[in-house]
């Protein structure tokens, strides 16, 4: 057992080389596949969708919210990894008294390293991580910004509208497209339709996660801001901060 320090500063006690993980957090699911962790992981949510057979192999704990903690006892995981802004408190707190539970804490692309580097800690794949890092880094050191200071509004909801503002980490993804969010405001902002038109954004992108915008939901933004460009937009490529980054530069390029 060695004592590591997760994103949140706590302290976790994490045996050697764990073999029973319980991810409940998406991308994080997702880069435990990507570094080859299958046979560890025994445990995932309802919303880690990749990779998708994980979803009939792995056991389903609950949702990123709201926890099975029955099955995550029959599965007796000797390390549970979570995330500060996805997953619910009292829930963690709950599942810390029983288990090692690491926690990230993630707002900028340096944050998602740091969050990498410390799964490959705990895991004992430092190696691979560090390579993952590098093609990431590679690739966004390639990304030509062809849109550089034209304003964005990223919506993430509606009924009420809300966008992703200031210290989250689609921000972070919005800058290195050489984009500025036109939501100034820290965090999750509601706004309203006069609000959304008070802003004049040069275009606005809606996510396909957490709410599933589609092609109505253009129509109707597009016809509010007739003098915006309205796109929909992959979610995951903006909001996931695991191994899905190395696809993320690929695929800001199609937006510019």
């Amino acid at each position: 057992m060695s004592l590591v320090r997760d994103q949140m500063g706590r302290s976790v006690g994490v045996p050697e080389l764990p073999q029973r993980i319980v991810s409940l957090v998406p991308s994080q699911t997702e880069l435990l596949y990507d570094l080859g962790l299958g046979d560890r992981v025994v445990g995932v949510t309802k919303f880690c969708i990749h990779p998708r057979d994980w979803r009939k192999t792995k056991t389903i704990v609950g949702g990123t919210k709201n926890y099975r903690f029955d099955q995550i006892d029959a599965l007796k995981p000797d390390l549970i990894i979570g995330n500060k802004e996805e997953n619910e408190r009292e829930g963690i707190e709950q599942l810390a008294q029983s288990y090692p539970v690491w926690m990230s804490d993630i707002y900028t692309l340096a944050d998602a390293f740091e969050m990498m580097r410390g799964v490959g800690e705990i895991t004992g794949l430092q190696d691979r991580v560090e390579q993952l890092i590098a093609d990431v880094k590679g690739g966004f050191s390639k990304l030509e910004l062809k849109n550089t200071g034209k304003r964005v509004l990223y919506l993430i909801w509606q009924k009420p509208y809300m966008a992703a503002g200031s210290q989250t980490f689609i921000d972070e993804m919005l800058k290195a497209c050489g984009l500025v969010n036109a939501a100034s405001e820290s965090r999750y902002p509601a706004l309203t339709v006069e609000e959304i038109q008070a802003l004049k954004p040069d275009l606005i992108f809606l996510s396909s996660e957490p709410y599933p915008f589609k092609e109505k939901h253009l129509k109707v933004l597009q016809a509010i801001t007739p003098n915006s460009e309205v796109k929909l937009v992959d979610g995951e490529m903006f909001s996931w901060y695991g191994s899905r980054l190395r696809l993320a530069t690929t695929y800001f390029q199609t937006l510019m």
